[in-house]
């Protein structure tokens, strides 16, 4: 999978934007590792006040769990964030190390500034039944696992300096031990496997989103030429010389965007996988939200309420199942949907809402009922959101929005990311930057196309990757920076008849045919192995 060839475009040594002087490192590491010492400081600070309240805290288990888990963000910094500088350091815009650590700045600010939606879309890709029980040892095998097969297939892909997507890895990686799952599961025993209409939506966004930024970018270029008619724009860089004033803006301007938009989507995939592991291990400090006040369990009571009543009145006749649970947690790992689920998840939600109306926050929830109490609430929150496809009920406008509150309502119980996670996470993308970004960086502004990138392919690339990234974000769907940023690229190269570097784009291609089938054999092996460990 090497992507070198005989005529590939190659900067010359004294000319390259990657040689960092050394003097640039008298102020850039001190700087950094100030940040750093600094943001660790605050994660384990805020990470030791969670755990004030929890009772018995399993230390290595739960720092081996969450190191693999910033070990994924860390190496997701290698390939994603790296994308995001590639334009400003080959156009000459910003330094090396200024453009890495500007990056990562505005990379920090998208993570804070998430909205856990793309978090918990991928736990979701989970299998259920594992998801409730996260603490055990096939919920560890499970977390273990799929971070594990990811960090194995990026750090490969990294090493051949291909722009690979963590986003599709992470993806296969979980449908790998949905898989395993299921193939373990004893004859004749329910178990999920792979939410394969979850499954579908992401597949498709991963698919289309390098379409759009190979189109996007060649079509943005083209209008570029054809409105803006400026000279200077369609140049490349004389030496190490900066661009004019006006054409650095633009450029810097979009790697902050592209860097904003990359934290604040595949940021997100780890804060969900951390979140799941802090459930699974200490589930009385991070099972249940407890920062809502007492407003909150009114609105709670009151959309349980409505969301009751409105599935009672759908049920009709029908009779719940004897056992209301089973029957609810059947219907999401199934798909399968009777009159009886209806009426079963009607009284099952009168259950949860009976559990909880004693309490008047959530932080006065006892910690021997937290567990079983946040599991009956996201339960009741996946068949919510599974009702409307799979009941095959006529529902009008007006319900919906009473099961768009309840579900809302849940969300807020149960899908909630601390702060110190956000901090940890962006400095995980971080440091894998510093640490491994020239290989990428070098493929995307060198090996891609056969002439030095101009400032307008640089613009047209990043903006479409930013307005990409962003929408993705805006829709809770998770997108690959890699792919639409070296897509946009090799779309700005096409539409300016630069020529591509086809030995470079056969191997993104295949990297990106093999990423899928490659994750899920990694992650289904792991899984299978792990379970007989564990």
């Amino acid at each position: 999978m090497s992507s070198s060839t005989s005529n590939e475009y190659s900067l010359p040594t004294t000319t390259s934007p990657l040689n960092v002087p050394a003097s640039a490192n008298r102020w850039f590491i001190p700087l950094f590792a100030l940040v750093v010492i600094g943001g660790l400081f605050y994660v384990f600070h805020s990470l030791a006040l969670d755990l004030e309240s929890a009772r018995a805290v399993p230390w290595l288990m739960l720092g081996l769990a969450l190191l693999i888990a910033l070990g994924f963000e860390f190496v997701n910094g290698f390939h994603d964030t790296a994308n995001a500088v590639a334009t400003v350091i080959y156009t000459r815009s910003l330094p090396a190390q200024a453009a890495v650590l500007w990056s990562g700045v505005f990379n920090f600010l998208g993570v804070l500034a998430s909205s856990g939606a793309v978090a918990y879309g991928i736990v979701a890709l989970l299998p259920v039944e594992l998801i409730m029980e996260v603490g055990s040892s096939a919920g560890l095998a499970m977390v273990f696992s799929l971070l594990l097969a990811a960090i194995i297939w990026n750090i490969g892909t990294w090493y051949f300096g291909l722009p690979n997507s963590s986003s599709h890895t992470l993806i296969g990686s979980i449908m790998g031990v949905g898989l395993a799952n299921q193939f373990l599961a004893p004859a004749g025993a329910a178990a999920s496997g792979v939410d394969w209409s979850q499954a579908y939506k992401i597949g498709l966004a991963l698919l289309v989103s390098p379409l759009i930024g190979f189109i996007g970018a060649a079509v943005l270029l083209v209008l570029m030429k054809t409105v803006i008619r400026s000279k200077d724009l369609m140049k490349s860089p004389e030496g190490n010389k900066p661009p004019p004033t006006m054409i650095r803006g633009l450029l810097i301007l979009t790697c902050t965007g592209v860097s904003f938009a990359h934290g604040s989507n595949d940021g997100q995939k780890g804060m969900g996988l951390i979140m799941l592991i802090l459930i699974g291990l200490v589930p009385t400090a991070f099972a249940l939200n407890r920062t809502p006040g007492p407003d909150y369990m009114e609105a709670f009571q009151s959309a349980s309420s409505q969301f009751e009543q409105t599935l009672n009145r759908y049920a009709g006749s029908a009779a719940p199942a004897d056992d209301v649970r089973e029957e609810v947690v059947h219907a999401i790992e199934t798909h399968q949907w009777t009159p009886a689920t209806t009426a079963s998840l009607a009284q099952f939600v009168g259950n949860t809402r009976s559990e909880i109306e004693h309490f008047d926050s959530l932080s006065q929830v006892p910690n021997g009922l937290v567990t079983n109490l946040r599991n009956d609430i996201y339960l009741s929150g996946q068949a919510a959101a599974l009702m409307p496809e799979q009941s095959g009920l006529s529902i009008n406008d007006s319900d919906r929005q009473v099961l768009k509150n309840f579900e809302g309502q849940v969300n807020t119980a149960t899908q909630f990311i601390p702060d110190w996670v956000k901090v940890a996470v962006a400095l995980a993308l971080g440091l894998g930057t510093m640490v491994g970004w020239k290989r990428i960086v070098r493929t995307v502004g060198e090996r891609i196309g056969k002439t030095h990138m101009t400032y307008g392919q640089g613009a047209s690339a990043e903006l479409i990757t930013m307005a990409t990234i962003g929408a993705a974000d805006h829709l809770g769907l998770p997108a690959s920076t890699t792919h639409v940023l070296s897509s946009g690229v090799a779309g700005s190269m096409t539409a300016n008849g630069s020529g591509l570097q086809w030995s470079t784009i056969r191997n993104m291609i295949m990297a990106w045919v093999l990423t899928l089938p490659a994750s899920i054999a990694i992650a289904f092996v792991l899984y299978v192995a792990m379970r007989a460990v564990l």
